[in-house]
């Protein structure tokens, strides 16, 4: 049993389904510009920007992120509850493992996310749990690259349950690359209540109800 799983089984729950794209956008093209004309600037910055999501948050608050672990665990295997992983998934080698986890600042939870790992990038880079992603990509200073690939509107009760709002939510997934290779795939889904510092995120009434 791998380093990472080995500690996964001692401390987190199952895996949570992921969440269902109400709409959802492609970015592959590397082009921003429809989701531009959905969301306000500092939506589109937090959303579509390369900067660190984390960093971004501890900025907005004033307080540290804390990393509330779910699950960290083998990814099934064949179709499973909940939305089917980003198509950029398949660029990781397997075998795969899956972590989620909750972002809060002080008693606000802001943010879930979820990331797929190669099973020893996940040996290599995770070794501390507690600790947001980037910090642990970016230790010793190593150079990172990362590619915004998809945008979307979700749902799921449980997000609800958490955030203590109503949805839908935005979401976005991502790649990181070192040495031009894919490392790992995350996605990430924002509380509402990020409007507080931001402002309205200027939601289309169309995407709504559809």
């Amino acid at each position: 049993m791998s380093i990472a799983t080995r500690k996964a089984s001692k401390s987190s729950s199952a895996l949570l389904p992921s969440p269902c794209p109400l709409w959802q956008l492609n970015l592959s093209d590397g082009s921003t510009a429809a989701g531009d004309g959905l969301l306000s600037g500092p939506w589109r910055l937090l959303l579509l920007g390369d900067g660190s999501p984390t960093r971004h948050l501890e900025s907005l608050t004033g307080k540290p992120v804390e990393i509330e672990l779910i699950a960290m665990a083998p990814e099934p295997a064949g179709p499973g509850a909940g939305a089917p992983p980003p198509p950029e998934v398949v660029e990781l080698d397997g075998p795969l493992l899956r972590r989620q986890v909750w972002l809060r600042c002080g008693d606000k939870t802001l943010a879930w996310a979820e990331s797929w790992w190669n099973q020893s990038q996940a040996d290599a880079y995770l070794q501390q749990r507690e600790l947001p992603i980037w910090r642990s990509l970016t230790a010793k200073r190593a150079e990172l690259f990362r590619e915004v690939d998809g945008l979307a509107l979700v749902a799921a009760p449980w997000l609800e349950q958490r955030f203590g709002l109503a949805g839908p939510f935005w979401s976005r997934h991502y790649r990181f690359f070192r040495g031009g290779k894919e490392l790992t795939v995350i996605r990430e889904v924002f509380s509402p209540a990020l409007e507080h510092w931001l402002g309205p995120a200027k939601l289309c009434h169309d995407l709504q109800t559809q």
